[in-house]
């Protein structure tokens, strides 16, 4: 396995790539829930491409962007494990140098959700995903669904930009109690660990509810938050029951539906949702 840590070192290895190119971006301290995005590729492409940077301009200077956990050696020799043949591990600089001024705003989507609570959030998600495309120049690229609205807009990103790239959603991988594996789980304390599994019993709720007919979307809201309000150490940020294309919220559930939450557990903040009518795609 290779890595680069330069554009230009990149594009030279990349060049000897036999094609397709399956590409994983990440922000490292990977986690079952990552190398599941990297077998996902792994089964669609001849070459496998993985990133890891940590990538500041998402983080708004209040957000944890110096407490990230990073563990760049064990990243490495885990995706080498999984058959990644190329990792690209820049630096700050190298992604933003000093005269960098050009950024990538996808509008209408990214103001719900994610977007109203992290204003400035995804005009860097849009801007680091566009240029890792222009640098790793992937047929395929694979994104969790836990990351849903992330997902959703890297789609329409890809289709007004017209990358002409493969977009595959994998599903969410979770621990054994129901947790979705996420890098920040580590901020957790015992007792915040076991309250922050009420934001998947209330996704569960909302799937129940669904299947024994109720179609009202502020009824299954009501019921998450009551549920939620159980547990003290948990603070919601939203619960959402959206339109999946657009992520208006809904009165009345009629076609897939996205409910999506967050929450601010200690020092972690936490988001997990699902898709209605359930075992459908986030995209599709």
């Amino acid at each position: 396995m290779d890595v680069a840590t330069t554009i230009a070192e990149f594009r030279r290895l990349r060049a000897e790539l036999e094609e397709p190119v399956g590409f994983v971006p990440t922000m490292g301290y990977l986690h079952e829930g990552h190398l599941s995005l990297v077998r996902a590729a792994r089964e669609r492409s001849a070459s496998l491409v993985a990133s890891i940077f940590v990538n500041p301009s998402q983080f708004a200077p209040s957000e944890d962007l110096a407490a990230y956990p990073r563990d760049l050696d064990r990243d490495l020799a885990l995706l080498e494990s999984e058959g990644v043949c190329l990792v690209f591990a820049p630096s700050a600089e190298e992604m933003y140098p000093e005269a960098y001024d050009t950024w990538v705003d996808v509008e209408k989507l990214t103001e719900r959700l994610e977007g109203a609570s992290r204003p400035t959030h995804f005009r860097g998600v849009g801007t680091v995903v566009a240029k890792l495309f222009n640098v790793v120049r992937p047929q395929i690229a694979v994104f969790g669904q836990k990351d849903a609205q992330q997902a959703l807009v890297i789609e329409r990103l890809i289709e007004d930009l017209d990358f002409g790239i493969e977009l595959v959603v994998a599903p969410t991988v979770r621990e054994p109690d129901g947790l979705a594996m996420s890098s920040r789980n580590t901020y957790l304390t015992a007792d915040e660990r076991a309250a922050a599994t009420v934001l998947r019993r209330s996704l569960l709720l909302a799937e129940a509810l669904y299947t024994d007919g109720e179609r009202n979307a502020g009824a299954i809201r009501k019921a998450m938050e009551d549920l939620i309000a159980t547990e003290p150490l948990v603070e919601p940020v939203y619960v959402s029951v959206a339109d999946l294309r657009t992520l208006a919220e809904l009165e009345a559930i009629e076609d897939k539906a996205l409910v999506s939450l967050a929450a601010r557990v200690g020092k972690a903040r936490l988001i997990d949702n699902t898709v209605l009518p359930t075992g459908e795609g986030l995209i599709g």
